[in-house]
């Protein structure tokens, strides 16, 4: 329901479920003061390691609990024909006639894989709305190139149609459909595995990994991110590519442990990551490091940063991010996960004034992703009901619909 607060949804699905404040708590194994302080309103967010417990204990998907994304209106009407065209491009209809160019040039696998690198720049950016529009014909032009051509033409052009519908994976997960994602997902599998590069299929695992997140079910994408890490290795080929898909499962595997209540295992695994990220510096970087897994120092960092943040630890995660440089490939989404987590710490530790700079600067920086992010409402939301509101935090509360 478009705006209803977290206490809301959670007293709702509390409900629906049959179960007392108290029973709740002890399914999902936290507090029942957590369980009535949201549904009072007197906390207004919490913590995914806690509302992975919560959407648990109440049986439903991480995203019920959350509700629709921002940006993602929810009026409860069907789906705009934006995504209706998406479904009906990732999921064609059964004896449908094959796609019909409407050019020679759209069959050129080069320009179809340049086209395919700049709509990853513009999801990256946030462009959701262009790339809903981009991204039916772009399928359909991948699509048709993995079945023209010779066999290591075909194989290329089954890569190509990998990365597409990865991508279209992304944007599902990112727009609240989950299952399409999946489906998006399974497909992409499909064709790396008709393609002639093994690190393709493990890197989309790692997109699976993250659905499963999303869908609550983080032992899944916990086994599954380990499983595709362990297979690239097996590989046996060390190249920045291998390192970057495997350094990228491992923090999705860390991720899913943090997020499920084992920190230690989860720095554990980040720390190795961090070893795997410190030996791309002595390897050739990739051809297209845009269509590889993004795996760096960096990224590295930002992830712990996360995770410090998830547990409690801001003192630990602002150290973390103090003085980190971010490489010149690292892209502006990560940038923005970044600052909202620097702004969250900043709000746990109080300061009210400095999570708000930080807020503004992502703004400046990347103002479509404070549209799309959950963490953005939630740090604003804490913010607003804070006994100091400092300049600046009106602007970004009624942006975000928090401000009454």
């Amino acid at each position: 329901m478009a705006g209803e607060h977290l206490g809301d949804r959670l007293a709702r699905l509390r409900r629906m479920a049959d179960l007392t404040q108290e029973r709740l708590a002890e399914r999902a194994g936290v507090s029942v003061d957590v369980v009535r302080k949201l549904e009072q309103r007197r906390k207004h967010s919490a913590r995914l390691p806690t509302l992975h417990a919560l959407a648990h204990g109440l049986g439903v998907e991480l995203t019920a609990l959350l509700g629709d994304p921002p940006g993602v209106p929810s009026t409860g009407e069907v789906d705009p024909p934006q995504l209706v065209a998406i479904r009906r491009a990732i999921l064609p209809p059964m004896f449908a006639v094959p796609p019909d160019p409407s050019g020679p040039e759209r069959l050129s696998l080069p320009l179809v894989l340049a086209e395919i690198t700049q709509a990853w720049t513009l999801y990256h950016a946030a462009g959701f709305g262009r790339l809903m529009d981009l991204l039916p014909g772009l399928i359909d032009d991948a699509r048709f190139v993995a079945t023209v051509g010779t066999s290591g033409e075909r194989a290329a052009g089954q890569a190509a149609l990998a990365k597409v519908l990865q991508l279209g994976g992304h944007l599902a997960i990112r727009l609240g459909k989950s299952d399409l994602a999946i489906s998006a997902l399974e497909r992409a599998i499909r064709a790396a595995e008709a393609s002639s590069d093994p690190l393709l299929a493990p890197m989309i695992c790692n997109s699976v990994a993250w659905a499963y997140q999303r869908q609550n079910r983080l032992d899944d994408a916990g086994r599954l991110a380990v499983w595709a890490a362990d297979t690239v290795e097996r590989e046996g080929a060390l190249s920045a590519e291998s390192v970057r898909v495997r350094g990228s499962l491992l923090m999705s595997a860390a991720t899913s442990a943090a997020r499920g209540g084992d920190y230690d295992r989860a720095r554990d695994m980040m720390g190795t990551s961090e070893h795997l990220a410190g030996s791309l510096t002595a390897l050739p970087p990739p051809v297209n490091g845009k269509l590889v897994s993004v795996f760096s120092r960096s990224s590295v960092r930002i992830e712990r940063v996360r995770l410090a943040v998830q547990h409690a630890r801001p003192e630990e995660a602002l150290t973390l991010a103090r003085g980190l440089r971010l490489s010149r490939d690292t892209p502006v989404s990560w940038r923005t996960w970044l600052l909202l987590d620097v702004a969250r710490a900043h709000t746990d530790l109080g300061d009210a004034a400095r999570a708000v700079k930080t807020l503004e600067s992502l703004r400046r920086a990347a103002p479509g992703w404070m549209r799309h992010h959950t963490l953005a409402v939630a740090v604003v939301s804490d913010l607003w009901a804070g006994p100091v509101r400092p300049p600046g935090l009106r602007k970004l509360a009624t942006e975000l619909g928090v401000a009454g």
